[in-house]
C-alpha cells in the first residue's frame, strides 16, 4: 500500500507438491518481525508454533492472514486476490553456465547397452527419455526418431554406416538391429528361455 514494490515473486505451484508450507509460515513470521524491529530465531522441528506466528502477526499490526493487497505496476489497478508478502532467506545455488555447458558429437559408449554414457564428466551424450520419445511421436517426427532410436542410440552397425555415409556425401540411413534388443534376448536366455533371432539370408 505504501508504494515499495516486492523484490521476488514466487508462484505459489511451488508450495504443495513439495510440501514446504515452512516457507509460508517463515514469510509470515519474517514479515511481522520486520515490522516489530526484531530477530527471531526458529529452529526446525523446534521453532515458533502457527498459532505464536498469527499472534506476532496481529502484535505487529498487520493482516491476520498475513496477505495485502498489491497493485499493478504498470496499470496502478490492484490484483484481484489479496497476496502473501513477507521476507524469507533466500540462498543463491552456485549453478554456473561455464560449468554445465557441454556438447558431444561422437564418444564413449556403454558396454553393455552400447549406448551413449550420461553426463558431462564422462563426455556423454543427452537422454532422450520415454517422455520425449512420446513428444515426438505425438508430432509424427519418424525420421527423427528412426535416427534418435538406433544409429544415435544403441545400433552398432548402423553408426558404422552412417559414419561412412557422411564422409562420403551420401544421404541415407540404413539401420541393424539395436544392441538393447541383444541385451533383451541375453536376459531372457538368463531366465531359461530359448530366445533367438533368425535372419534372413
Amino acid at each position: 500500500p505504501d508504494g515499495s514494490s516486492v523484490d521476488i515473486i514466487l508462484n505459489p505451484l511451488g508450495v504443495p507438491s513439495r510440501m514446504n508450507v515452512g516457507q509460508i509460515l517463515e514469510t509470515h513470521l519474517g514479515w511481522a518481525a520486520k515490522t516489530l524491529g526484531i530477530q527471531t530465531i526458529s529452529p526446525v522441528f523446534d521453532g515458533a508454533k502457527e498459532s505464536e506466528v498469527w499472534d506476532m502477526l496481529a502484535k505487529a499490526g498487520l493482516p491476520d492472514n498475513g496477505k495485502i493487497t498489491l497493485y499493478d505496476g504498470y496499470s496502478g489497478q490492484p490484483f484481484d486476490g489479496k497476496i502473501c508478502v513477507g521476507y524469507i532467506y533466500i540462498m543463491k545455488l552456485i549453478h554456473l553456465v561455464d560449468e554445465k555447458i557441454h556438447a558431444r558429437s561422437i564418444g564413449p559408449y556403454s558396454l553393455v547397452t552400447q549406448q551413449p554414457l550420461g553426463g558431462k564428466a564422462q563426455f556423454g551424450g543427452q537422454r532422450l527419455g520415454e517422455m520425449e520419445v512420446w513428444a515426438l511421436e505425438a508430432y509424427g517426427a519418424a525420421y527423427t526418431l528412426q535416427e534418435m532410436l538406433t544409429v544415435k542410440s544403441d545400433d552398432v552397425a548402423g553408426r558404422t554406416k552412417i559414419y561412412e555415409a557422411i564422409v562420403k556425401g551420401e544421404h541415407r540411413l540404413s539401420h541393424g538391429t539395436p544392441e538393447s534388443f541383444n541385451v533383451l534376448v541375453k536376459e531372457l536366455q538368463g531366465l531359461g528361455l530359448d530366445v533367438r533371432l533368425e535372419k534372413s539370408k
